[in-house]
C-alpha cells in the first residue's frame, strides 16, 4: 500500500531540553496543522529536524523512538549545520533574497556546503522511509535541492514540492551564485506548488532565464519529464479559530482586556520579529493617524504582539531596538494617565488569548512588506463571529489576492496606511459586516485540509498524466503490429515531417537537402497505388517544391498555410493576411543584430528566427527575450508565436499540421495511418489523428500525444524501409 511521507525543515513537534529531563511539544504553524492528520494515517511518516541539539547516542535513540511511536522520523543535525545550514543559507541567502531584502543577504561558500550537506542529509533520511510506490512531499526553501537528490535516486518516484515564501522576479534569482542548483533541485519534483499566480510566474522566468526551458500551459519539459508549476493558496483550520473565538477561556480573556481598556476601541498588530513584517512602518503609520486626526487620541489604542525570533541576529536585535523605540517615543508623546496609546508585548500567547484578542480588535493591521501568504489575516477572519471587523492588508501578501474585500494597501505608503486606518474606523457596520461575510465565505471553503486535499489529488494527477503521456519505443513487438496493420490495409497515409524526422537537422536549413536515399525511400512509398504520401512541413512551399516537387507526393507547407495534392496547383488553407509582418519584422531583426549566428527566414504568412548556429546558451536567453517580446506583441492578435527545434516562428493562429491533416482524413478516408514529426508542431497531427493511428514520435520528449517513438531519423528509414519490403 503506498504511503505519504511529508518532509520539512521541522517537525510538527518539537523536543525542548530542560534541567530535568526532554520534553515533547507540537509545533506552532499552519504545516503541521494542516498535515497533522496525514502524517499519522495509513503508515504515513514525517521526516524533519526536531529542533534540537543532540550529541549523545542515547539521547538520540530516545528521541528516535518517541517520535516514531508518533509517525515522524528525526533527522539530526549537528551544531555546525544548524549554524551554517539554517541560519546560514536558508535564512542569511535566501530568506531575505526570496522577501526582496537582497541587502541583509550573505554568499559565503562554506554555508552553501552545509546547505547541499544537509540535503543529502534529509535525502538519505527520506530513502529509508519511502518506499518505490510512496508519496513524497517536500516543503519550503530550506529544502530545495532535496525534489532533484531524491529524483536521481529514485527516478520514478512520485515527488511533490511546496514553496511557503515568496518567489522573487528573476532579476532577484540571478543574483545568487548557485541560482541553477536551486532551481534544478527544485524541477526534480512532479509537481511545484506556489501560494499565488504571481510566484508562479516568476519561477518559470527564472526557468526560462537561468536554465533555458519552456513552460507550455504551466508545464516545464525537464529530462524526459514534464513537471507542472501552479498555485494553491493555503488555508488556516478555519473551525478551529471560529470555535477558539467563542470558546469560555477566550471570552473570559476579552472580557479583561476590555476591562482595562474600558472604551478605548482597538488597532491589533500581531507579527514574528521579522524585517519582512513592516513593523516599524505601521507604527509610524499609527503615529501619523494621532497627528492627522487627533480625534482618535485618547479613543483608539494599538495592541501590538511582536513573538520573539532571532533576536541574536544582528538584522532582527537591531529591528528590536527601533521598534522597542518607536513605541516609547509615541507612548511618551501622546500617553495620559488614563489611556496608552500602544500595548506592546514581546512574547508568544496561547490560542485562547490569540482568539480574545481577533474578538477584541475592531481592526487588524497585516500590513508585511512581503509575505508568501500571512495567515494571521485569515485567523482575524474567522475569529470575528459577529462577522464585525475590519481587515487592512499588504497588497504584497499572498493573502491580498484572495481576500479582496480587505482595505488593500501599499505597505510602504505610510499616509495610505493612515488614511486605510482612518476609514476602517469610520466604516458603517452594515459595511463591515458585507466585507467580512464575503472573506469568511471563503476562507472556510478554502481551509488548510482544502488545500492538503488538492495539492496531493493534483500530484497524483500530475503523475498518472506523465504515466499516461509517456510514449512506448517502437520494439520489435509495436513494429509488427505496425506492419501487419499496413499490409492487411487497403487506402493508407503516410504523414512525414521533414526535418528532423527524415533528415537531421542541419546548421543552415538550406543544406538539409534529400539524399537519394531518401530519394527512392518515398519515390518507391508513393508509386504504391494504397499509399498516400504527404510531406507535412513548416517549410516554405518553394523549397519543397524545389526539392521533392517531381515525386508524386502531396504537401502541406508553412505548418498548414499552403496545400498541394500531387500533379496540383498550390492552394491556400483559407485566405490569410500578411501585412503584419511590417510591424514584427523590425523586432526580429533587432534580435538578429544582437544574437551572432542567427537569421530570418520570411515565409510567404510567416516569419522565422533561427538559432541553430548560435553559441547554446546565448541562445537560449535570447530565445527566451525574442519569446516573451512577440508573446506581448500577439496578445489579443489572430497571430500565435511557435517554437520549434531552435527556432521560433509567427504565424496565423488556427492553422497548423493538425487542421491540414484532418483535410487529407476526410478527403481520403485511410483504414491506416502512420504520422511521423519530431517537435512541438508535429503534436498538432498527432492530437488530430484517430486513436487506433501509428503516431511516433521521433527523438525523446517527456510527455508526447505519439503513441510510440524512436530515436533518430535513422530509425525512420529503418521503418520505412521495412513498409516498402
Amino acid at each position: 500500500m503506498s504511503r505519504t511521507i511529508i518532509v520539512s525543515n521541522r517537525l510538527p513537534t518539537k523536543v525542548i531540553r530542560s534541567e530535568e529531563s526532554l520534553t515533547f511539544q507540537p509545533s506552532e504553524g499552519g504545516l503541521a496543522t494542516g498535515l497533522g492528520s496525514i502524517y499519522r494515517a495509513d503508515g504515513n511518516v514525517w521526516v524533519g529536524w526536531p529542533g534540537l541539539f543532540v550529541t549523545d547516542a542515547e539521547e538520540e535513540n530516545y528521541v528516535t523512538e518517541q517520535l516514531q511511536a508518533d509517525s515522524m522520523a528525526p533527522v539530526f543535525l549537528t551544531e555546525a549545520e544548524i549554524r551554517d545550514f539554517y541560519e546560514g543559507f536558508s535564512n542569511s541567502t535566501l530568506w531575505p533574497t526570496f522577501h526582496y531584502f537582497t541587502q541583509f543577504a550573505t554568499y559565503e561558500q562554506a554555508h552553501w556546503d552545509a546547505y547541499v550537506a544537509v540535503n543529502e542529509k534529509f535525502c538519505a533520511a527520506v530513502l529509508a522511509q519511502a518506499g518505490p510506490e510512496d508519496t513524497i512531499w517536500v516543503h519550503d526553501y530550506q529544502l530545495l535541492l532535496l525534489p532533484e537528490l531524491l529524483r536521481k535516486a529514485r527516478p520514478e518516484a512520485t515527488i511533490g514540492f511546496f514553496l511557503h515564501i515568496p518567489f522573487p522576479s528573476y532579476e532577484l534569482i540571478r543574483v545568487l551564485p548557485w541560482r541553477a542548483e536551486l532551481l534544478r533541485g527544485m524541477l526534480g519534483a512532479d509537481l511545484i506548488g506556489f501560494h499565488t499566480f504571481g510566484y508562479m510566474r516568476h519561477f518559470l522566468s527564472s526557468a526560462a532565464q537561468v536554465l533555458g526551458l519552456t513552460a507550455v500551459n504551466g508545464q516545464l519539459e525537464v529530462a524526459h519529464r514534464a513537471v507542472r508549476v501552479d498555485a494553491f493558496p493555503m488555508g488556516i483550520d478555519y473551525q478551529r479559530y471560529a470555535d477558539a473565538a467563542v470558546s469560555e477561556a477566550a471570552i473570559q480573556h476579552e472580557a479583561t482586556y476590555r476591562e482595562a481598556l474600558r472604551d478605548t476601541r482597538v488597532i491589533l498588530s500581531i507579527d514574528r520579529l521579522d524585517y519582512t513584517k513592516g513593523i516599524a512602518q505601521r507604527l509610524r503609520a499609527f503615529e501619523l493617524l494621532l497627528q492627522n486626526y487627533p480625534e482618535w487620541r485618547e479613543q483608539v489604542s494599538l495592541i501590538m504582539l511582536v513573538v520573539p525570533s532571532r533576536d541574536q541576529v544582528a538584522q532582527y536585535a537591531e529591528l528590536k531596538v527601533e521598534i522597542d523605540e518607536l513605541v516609547g517615543r509615541i507612548n511618551a508623546a501622546y500617553r495620559t494617565i488614563a489611556w496608552n496609546p500602544i500595548h506592546y508585548f514581546y512574547r508568544s500567547l496561547p490560542l485562547e488569548e490569540l482568539a480574545s484578542l481577533y474578538r477584541l480588535a475592531e481592526v487588524a493591521l497585516v500590513t508585511p512588506m512581503r509575505d508568501g501568504m500571512n495567515l494571521v489575516a485569515k485567523e482575524f477572519v474567522a475569529s470575528k463571529a459577529d462577522h464585525k471587523g475590519v481587515l487592512i492588508l499588504s497588497e504584497r501578501a499572498g493573502a491580498a489576492r484572495e481576500l479582496s474585500d480587505a482595505l488593500i494597501i501599499n505597505p510602504t505608503d505610510i499616509n495610505q496606511l493612515t488614511e486605510a486606518m482612518h476609514e476602517a474606523l469610520v466604516m458603517p457596520e452594515e459595511e463591515q459586516i458585507q466585507r467580512m461575510t464575503a472573506m469568511q465565505a471563503l476562507v472556510k471553503r478554502y481551509n488548510v485540509f482544502s488545500w492538503t486535499k488538492l495539492f496531493l489529488n493534483q500530484l497524483a494527477y500530475t503523475k498518472m498524466k506523465q504515466q499516461t503521456l509517456a510514449t512506448e519505443t517502437l520494439a520489435p513487438a509495436p513494429t509488427g503490429q505496425l506492419l501487419d496493420a499496413y499490409h492487411a490495409s487497403q487506402q493508407r497515409l503516410l504523414l512525414l515531417d521533414y526535418d528532423g524526422t527524415l533528415v537531421n537537422f542541419h546548421a543552415n536549413p538550406q543544406r538539409a537537402q534529400p539524399d537519394q536515399e531518401l530519394r527512392l525511400l518515398l519515390r518507391a512509398l508513393s508509386d504504391n497505388p494504397h499509399n498516400r504520401v504527404v510531406i507535412i512541413s513548416g517549410r516554405d512551399r518553394n523549397t519543397l517544391e524545389k526539392w521533392l516537387g517531381d515525386l508524386p507526393v502531396d504537401f502541406i507547407a508553412e505548418h498548414g498555410v499552403w496545400l498541394r495534392a500531387a500533379g496540383d496547383e498550390w492552394s491556400l488553407f483559407q485566405a490569410l493576411r500578411n501585412d503584419w509582418k511590417r510591424e514584427l519584422l523590425p523586432v526580429l531583426e533587432l534580435y538578429v543584430a544582437r544574437t551572432a549566428g542567427s537569421f530570418i527566414e520570411e515565409k510567404d504568412y510567416s516569419l522565422v528566427w533561427h538559432y541553430r548556429r548560435v553559441d547554446a546558451d546565448l541562445g537560449a536567453v535570447r530565445a527566451r527575450e525574442l519569446l516573451n517580446h512577440l508573446t506581448f506583441m500577439t496578445s489579443n492578435t489572430d497571430l500565435q508565436v511557435m517554437e520549434g527545434n531552435k527556432v521560433l516562428e509567427i504565424k496565423n493562429a488556427g492553422i497548423n499540421k493538425g487542421t491540414a491533416a484532418t483535410r487529407w482524413l476526410s478527403q481520403y478516408s485511410p483504414d491506416f495511418i502512420l504520422a511521423l514529426g519530431d517537435d512541438r508542431t508535429d503534436e498538432d497531427t498527432f492530437r488530430a489523428l484517430p486513436p487506433e493511428a501509428f503516431t511516433v514520435r521521433v527523438g525523446s520528449a517527456p510527455h508526447s500525444s505519439a503513441r510510440f517513438h524512436v530515436e533518430s531519423p535513422t530509425e525512420v528509414r529503418q521503418l520505412l524501409r521495412k513498409l516498402i519490403g
